[in-house]
């Protein structure tokens, strides 16, 4: 869209969307936010750290560092290093690899458990004063747009940007 031209009618609300999805993803990952987070969780773990540790504490089970990185969508060295940072705090351990003798395994420690949850549970309370003038209907029928909008967001990456495939 060029500057000045009024945004196509069939697309405004795509606009306003990617606009709005912008502005709290910019909220959410900027590094005050993050260190706000952690102070109240109890938790020093850097902004990398925390997506893995929640892909481990969502993923039912100990992963392949692989694994990890193709959930988290970034490159192995990222994972083998935040793998690294957060078996020296003891925050997850490696396990053997059932399936492969040669293969290891990560998997949360019983401290990596609590940090998750505390660092949810700190998220959860940040989302709570942050829409507390909001009605719990309002409130229930966002979080239904969000994951309903999170679903087809998935769904729809597998077919790449612009409907292009995903390069290899």
């Amino acid at each position: 869209m060029s500057p000045g031209v009024p945004p196509d009618p069939a697309e405004a609300g795509t606009v306003e969307i990617e606009r709005a999805l912008s502005r709290v993803a910019h909220m959410l990952t900027r590094a005050r936010q993050h260190d706000r987070t952690v102070v109240a969780a109890g938790v020093p773990v850097d902004r990398a750290a925390v997506p893995v540790l929640r892909a481990l504490a969502d993923g039912g089970g100990p992963m392949r560092p692989g694994e990890l990185a193709a959930a988290l969508a970034v490159e192995a060295p990222h994972v083998t290093r935040q793998v690294q940072r957060l078996e020296r705090a003891g925050y997850v351990e490696q396990v053997p690899d059932p399936d492969d003798g040669r293969c290891r395994r990560v998997r949360l420690s019983p401290s990596g458990a609590d940090a998750v949850e505390c660092i949810r549970a700190s998220g959860r309370r940040w989302i709570a004063e942050a829409l507390a003038g909001w009605t719990p209907a309002d409130r229930e029928r966002l979080a239904g747009l969000v994951h309903r909008m999170v679903d087809d967001f998935a769904a729809h990456s597998h077919a790449g940007f612009g409907g292009e495939r995903p390069r290899p």
